[in-house]
């Protein structure tokens, strides 16, 4: 799935480390995620979106025609 993780990170000025801890996951799950490596539960992709005060649309975008990763 891709996503705007990066994106709104940035505007935030946070680093993956400053973003893991507030969502209480690893670095490299916020790594995986920007990457399109792993695919948030839905309980963390809420938590994001809550996090950044935007809808989970605007983090993540679903394309029915994507295959999920290996």
């Amino acid at each position: 799935m891709k996503n705007r993780l990066k994106v709104y990170r940035a505007m935030h000025d946070l680093t993956q480390e400053e973003l893991a801890t507030k969502l209480e996951v690893t670095r490299a799950t916020i790594n995986a995620i920007e990457k399109g490596r792993y695919d948030p539960s839905l309980k963390l992709a809420f938590k994001i979106a809550r996090f950044f005060g935007v809808a989970i649309e605007d983090v993540f975008i679903y394309d029915e025609t994507e295959e999920p990763p290996r």
